[in-house]
């Protein structure tokens, strides 16, 4: 990683992602950033449906047609998402790009390995504020993310969490 190293700040719209861009403008203004937006592709191109003998599944026909103006749509969307996290952070005096991702295994890990591709200098990344038992089942991409980077990691709190811990 280079001094010229851009950071990779994590972004999905939500009102932690767009916390994460100011901090990391506070932060690393006026240096070089790229907004990643990963988005999930249709989960299946097919339906599976539990088959009335129990005896296994079954596959539903299906339009695959469907399938690819979902996906289409979907990755559109995150375009725009993306879009508007480099605005944000234009803003908050970085120089940044967008970066649309298809995740193809988890979101965590696809938001290191594009640190990692990229050579990015740090991760920013929000946090939703989660508590207990809904962190627990749904986990925390935050939380694997420090788990598994090499690089350093910013995470910035959801601003509701620290408004309630006052």
């Amino acid at each position: 990683m280079s001094a010229r190293s851009p950071i990779l700040i994590a972004y999905d719209g939500s009102t932690a992602a767009r916390a994460a861009v100011q901090q990391a403008g506070a932060l690393f203004a006026p240096g070089r950033a790229i907004v990643l937006t990963v988005w999930e592709p249709a989960l299946a191109d097919f339906t599976l449906v539990p088959d009335a003998t129990g005896l296994g599944t079954t596959m539903m026909p299906y339009d695959s047609t469907v399938f690819r103006e979902v996906d289409k749509a979907a990755a559109d969307h995150a375009r725009d998402i993306a879009e508007d996290g480099k605005k944000l952070a234009v803003a908050a005096g970085l120089d940044a790009r967008p970066l649309v991702v298809e995740d193809e295994s988890e979101t965590a890990q696809t938001i290191v390995h594009e640190a990692d591709t990229h050579d990015a200098a740090a991760i920013v990344i929000g946090s939703r504020g989660l508590k207990g038992l809904r962190s627990r089942l749904l986990g925390s991409t935050s939380k694997h993310v420090l788990e598994r980077s090499t690089r350093p990691v910013v995470v910035v709190r959801h601003p509701e969490d620290a408004e309630s811990e006052q």
